[in-house]
């Protein structure tokens, strides 16, 4: 199965255990899984228990979360296509949802799920996020801003390398993604910058206490910690 057609739409296809194998790998590669690493390593140096995350996804993020320790609950706008870990949800639609709904988590990580709604929406949920009285926040959005990335290694059997360069993006407009589930922004392009972005993590009540990037799967994180 095309892994870009499976969305909360076509979520019964995830039924199939072919089907959701083929998009667990598919989705889980080698790019992307320093990415989902870093979401748990980030709370790594903080005193944090109860941690709920945003848009769990096929899991991995909360398998890690469990078996690390922490007392994990998921948030979406479905039930999670996966059985294990059991664990509570929150079925919500971010763009309408209360602070209430999310209270007593000592830390959200909301990674890599804030591109798939309208910038102007960005700021109402950060701020709701700080409004639950979570003292941490870890983010994450995909970045396409200037940066180079190059990597060799060898041994007497095989070699391999990458190699990516994006440049001149800041002068591009962003086109939004046809997948009606699909990104409408991504930062380094026109319009939406690092510095834009931390401008809305400070005016939702939020301090940003370390920025880190990703490669390459190429995403900035922040954690942040409530301003109160």
């Amino acid at each position: 199965m095309d892994r870009d057609v499976i969305t909360p739409l076509t979520r019964p296809a995830m039924e199939d255990e072919a089907n959701r194998r083929a998009e667990w790998h598919a989705y889980h590669s080698e790019k992307r899984i320093g990415q989902q690493w870093m979401q748990v390593n980030m709370l790594a140096r903080l005193d944090v228990r109860r941690v709920l995350e945003v848009g769990p996804y096929l899991g991995l993020v909360t398998a890690m979360l469990d078996n690390a320790g922490y007392d994990v609950t998921t948030l979406d706008l479905f039930e999670p296509p996966f059985e294990r870990p059991q664990r509570p949800n929150i079925e919500t639609d971010l763009t309408t949802f209360e602070a209430s709904e999310i209270e007593g988590f000592d830390a959200i990580l909301c990674c890599e799920t804030l591109e798939h709604l309208p910038w102007d929406r960005a700021l109402p949920i950060l701020t709701k996020y700080r409004e639950s009285g979570a003292r941490y926040l870890v983010l994450s959005v995909p970045y396409e801003g200037f940066q180079l990335g190059w990597s060799i290694y060898f041994n007497p059997f095989m070699w391999r390398h990458a190699f990516s360069l994006k440049k001149l993006r800041s002068r591009k407009t962003f086109k939004v993604h046809d997948d009606p589930w699909g990104h409408k922004w991504e930062l380094g392009y026109k319009g939406y910058s690092v510095e834009g972005w931390e401008a809305l993590i400070h005016e939702a009540g939020w301090t940003v206490r370390e920025r880190t990037f990703t490669h390459p799967c190429r995403s900035v994180f922040h954690l942040c910690e409530r301003a109160d």
